[in-house]
């Protein structure tokens, strides 16, 4: 019968588990741990001799290496990067001088840590905390080692272990780096820091700060009968030799982390998660080289942390940190997701979708605790809810209309919860959002409204004042309520029947201002006729104004008139003539009347379109360049033309004579002796005298009189 073959030293059959290397002189296969090769450094060896092979072939030689950054040691003469983690990293890192984190940690009791404090003062900056007492954190006794988490863990099972030089990991059972770790002679720096075992014995020896227990949404709305697993993030042992680091990031999900150090001591380097440092460690984190640039120089401060044996940090969510140990450590941490930072979360949950870095601590189904903690949302909205909640329900309802789009579901699905109606969680959870900020707010969702209701209310409010005025001064209509009453009346014109409103807002109220001052009643028939006439003359040349009908822009139904379009410029300067007459003709037509007299519209020159329009072109016209081959047509005067029936009952001036008169002889509010002399003025001053600014026009007199504001509004 043929028996198995042999290899090594040792002379024992080929084994499956255990790493072999072959001699290129004999061809002999041996085992690792026998002659002394690491199975990491296999890859280096260009040519190997085994011990025997040594004596006649000679020692083994090793690869040339291109580029010696990743382990360089700092022996080479020449300029190049250094790997963070290698030995010359650490050795710069310690001689370096950092901002104290005296500026960005704050230092608490353990039993000024609650609930209470944490919503009245955020949780946005670290949190030191010298004494585990008054933590309620359950912790081994002092004398508990390394060999002690074998003992409670398991001596096979597997755990993942950094090479701190090479920033990569590999497998390794629990037991090799137990032996590893008591070893005198360690040619590596290698590190545990993600055996989470709260599935294992030593979870009941081992309890979370009480704080943590309190927030965490892992531990209180994840169902026990849920079918998706839960997330194993809430304990973790950390076994780090001297000089272990773990470069910069940012914990998964945007979970804030604790640390509790039972033996020896650890560095944090700490940045702040702002908006700027976000993005530059995104890009940081994404560029090929990252390993070769520390990332602390990219950013205005980096904080230096040192957490001493007994000692407890609390990291909120987003914060960017970096770890050091500078002696062999034993330490316990945990991660947890909460209410207080659902903003940040998310934002560092994006940033982690989009790098797509795989990472030794994940943490999974983070998109199924956010829907259990929805329904939870649902429910506590429904009472009084501070207002971090209710900010944090709306964070967390705008990520679950993100996730269930279209064209996003497929990515998100495989986390939503079973038996979970997302559509109807979304609509219900913004409903309850909208009853919480109206408890909260009660005029937050209801301006608009209000608004609106506050104006009908003070129209009303002035109408029933203005009746008792009337009772109190006999019917007199000279009052500034009686003002308020024309304005009003004014503003009630329908415009559903004509293109355009008749005049500006503070054209008509000015007007109205007049005629109530006059004892007299507005009529808004007066202006229809004479904008219809010019509606009519506007469309008859076939849309050149380019105007759009603003059917119904009365103040009574609460709208605004429609904007007008701009107009096009015209090319035919013969309609530009016919157009300047007939809109002259009709900007005499639209004015109020009465029996006696005829009220002409108090519009400016500045504010009327024909006088802007024949003043540009005049100015035009006088600054065009002398040209020989330009025509010249005969110059036709200007022919007169009849005065329209009925357009001129009286003259300007003897009306607002006549309106001044009325005036003098009733009661006013306001001096009518001022009043008269402005109006006895000529609505058109001579251009010798120059008068102040803003009394150029009889508009803006009267507006200086009755105080009437651009807007339309009249100021008492």
């Amino acid at each position: 019968m043929a028996t198995a073959p042999v290899y090594c030293i040792c002379r024992l059959p080929y084994d499956v588990t255990q790493f072999m290397i072959e001699c290129d002189a004999c061809k002999d296969w041996f085992h690792g741990s026998c002659v002394g090769v690491d199975e990491d450094d296999a890859p280096d060896i260009d040519i190997y001799h085994c011990p025997n092979c040594e004596k006649t072939h000679g020692k083994s030689t090793l690869k040339k290496k291109k580029n010696w950054n990743k382990q360089d040691t700092g022996q080479s003469g020449d300029v190049r990067p250094v790997q963070n983690g290698s030995q010359v990293f650490i050795k710069e890192l310690r001689s370096r001088t950092f901002p104290s984190s005296e500026d960005a940690v704050v230092k608490l009791v353990g039993s000024q840590l609650t609930l209470d404090y944490l919503e009245e003062h955020g949780f946005d900056e670290p949190i030191l905390v010298l004494k585990k007492d008054g933590l309620g954190m359950t912790m081994p006794a002092p004398t508990f080692y390394v060999s002690d988490v074998e003992n409670y863990v398991g001596p096979d099972v597997l755990v993942d272990v950094v090479d701190v030089t090479k920033q990569t990991d590999s497998k390794m059972k629990l037991k090799e780096f137990v032996d590893y770790y008591y070893s005198t002679n360690r040619k590596k720096v290698l590190n545990v820091i993600n055996l989470e075992f709260s599935d294992t014995r030593m979870a009941s020896i081992v309890e979370s700060p009480q704080i943590v227990r309190r927030l965490s949404w892992v531990e209180n709305y994840w169902p026990d009968d849920a079918l998706l697993g839960k997330p194993k993030v809430t304990k973790y042992c950390l076994i780090c030799v001297k000089d272990s680091y773990t470069d910069f990031h940012t914990e998964c999900a945007g979970a804030s982390v604790w640390y509790h150090v039972l033996k020896g001591e650890k560095i944090f380097f700490l940045i702040k998660p702002t908006s700027a440092n976000l993005s530059l460690y995104e890009r940081w984190r994404s560029s090929a080289n990252h390993s070769e640039m520390f990332f602390a120089d990219q950013v205005d401060k980096c904080y230096k942390c040192i957490l001493k044996q007994g000692q407890t940090l609390f990291i909120p969510s987003g914060w960017i940190n970096a770890v050091l140990t500078p002696v062999d450590c034993l330490s316990f941490s945990g991660h947890f997701v909460h209410s207080l930072s659902v903003d940040m979360q998310m934002r560092a949950y994006e940033v982690e979708k989009r790098l797509k870095v795989a990472s030794l601590t994940p943490f999974s189904n983070f998109e199924t605790a956010c829907w259990y903690v929805g329904r939870y949302y649902l429910e506590r909205l429904k009472g009084e809810s501070p207002s971090y909640l209710v900010h944090g329900a709306k964070i967390i309802n705008g990520a679950f209309r993100s996730w269930t789009k279209k064209q996003a579901l497929l990515e998100h699905e495989d986390e939503l919860p079973e038996n979970m109606k997302p559509a109807q969680l979304i609509k219900d959870l913004a409903k309850e959002i909208r009853n919480a900020e109206v408890r909260r707010f009660p005029s937050a969702d209801s301006s608009d409204n209000e608004s609106l209701h506050i104006d009908t209310e003070a129209k009303t409010e002035v109408k029933g004042r203005n009746s008792k005025a009337s009772k109190k001064k006999g019917g007199s209509a000279a009052g500034i309520l009686d003002l308020l009453q024309a304005s009003k009346q004014v503003g009630g014109i329908d415009y559903s029947n004509n293109s355009q409103p008749p005049a500006s807002p503070s054209t008509q109220e000015a007007i109205q201002g007049m005629l109530s001052m006059a004892n007299l009643q507005a009529s808004d028939t007066c202006l229809q006729p004479a904008w219809n006439n010019s509606q009519a003359k506007s469309n008859s040349h076939g849309g050149s104004t380019g105007r759009k009908p603003a059917g119904g822009a009365g103040s009574s139904n609460g709208k605004r008139p429609a904007k007008r379009t701009p107009k096009k410029p015209r090319k035919s300067s013969s309609v530009d003539s016919v157009d300047m007459f007939d809109d002259d003709q009709d900007h005499l037509d639209a004015c109020f009347k009465d029996s006696d007299y005829v009220y002409p519209s108090l519009e400016s020159e500045e504010d009327n379109p024909i006088f802007k329009s024949r003043s540009k072109k005049r100015k035009s016209s006088d600054d065009t360049p002398y040209s020989p081959t330009a025509r010249v047509g005969p110059s036709i005067p200007r022919q007169e033309r009849p005065a329209r029936e009925g357009a001129r009952v009286a003259s300007i001036e003897t009306g607002l004579a006549a309106a001044a008169a009325k005036l003098s002889h009733q009661v006013s509010v306001f001096p009518t002796a001022q009043l008269t002399d402005n109006l006895n003025a000529a609505p058109f001053p001579p251009p010798a005298k120059r008068l102040k600014k803003g009394m150029a026009t009889a508009k803006q007199r009267l507006g200086k009189i009755l105080k009437i504001h651009r807007n339309g509004k009249l100021l008492l």
